[in-house]
């Protein structure tokens, strides 16, 4: 089986502020807004760019300089997480979850992946300083950094954990998160979907 856990709510609890004021950085440095943070959006289980265009809409920016500016926004993002996270976030990793993906990573029969409105990098260095970024290997999962549309990660994570050019078959795929957007974007992919209580240890 191919399990595709969500980060923020599932993986990790409560370690989502320096990641909240990197993406509200990166709009003040990119698109000149001043107080990016008087938007107030729904951000659960959202990719950081869908956060950010919702942001940027209502502060009047224009779609076409959005879609523009989009690689810089998420470059921007990027630095400034590398500066603001937190040299160690393994109190925020949820109850139980550390010896659940030793269990599973123990087993021939499950690979785990990542499925996450994260920015790749965003989403790595936040996993390597919890101290589970070694259960997820590198050039496998879908992020935020892949597609602004959280419906399309699953098949994204299914194709890089394919072989050949075929992707992985969804009757052996599971997204594991806490949000209805987790449950959705699993079954827009068709794949099955284990929606957790984490969110409510926040």
């Amino acid at each position: 089986m191919l399990l595709l856990f969500d980060i923020d709510g599932t993986l990790l609890q409560r370690a989502a502020d320096a990641h909240r004021d990197s993406l509200h950085a990166a709009i003040r440095e990119v698109h000149a807004i001043a107080d990016p943070a008087i938007v107030r959006v729904e951000t659960a289980g959202r990719t950081d760019g869908e956060i950010a265009r919702e942001i940027l809409l209502r502060c009047g920016v224009s779609a076409r300089r959005i879609e523009e500016h989009a690689d810089d926004l998420r470059a921007a993002c990027c630095r400034e997480y590398a500066r603001r996270c937190p040299a160690d976030l393994t109190a925020h990793v949820a109850p139980g979850i550390v010896e659940l993906l030793e269990s599973l990573a123990a087993r021939d029969t499950a690979r785990l992946s990542l499925v996450t409105g994260n920015l790749e990098p965003v989403a790595r260095l936040k996993l390597e300083r919890a101290g589970i970024g070694r259960f997820f290997p590198r050039g496998q999962g879908g992020f935020g950094s892949d597609s602004d549309d959280r419906a399309a990660l699953p098949g994204i994570a299914r194709q890089r954990a394919g072989t050949d050019g075929v992707p992985w078959p969804r009757e052996r795929t599971v997204v594991i998160g806490d949000t209805p957007r987790d449950i959705a974007c699993a079954h827009a992919d068709g794949v099955a979907c284990v929606a957790v209580a984490t969110s409510c240890l926040r």
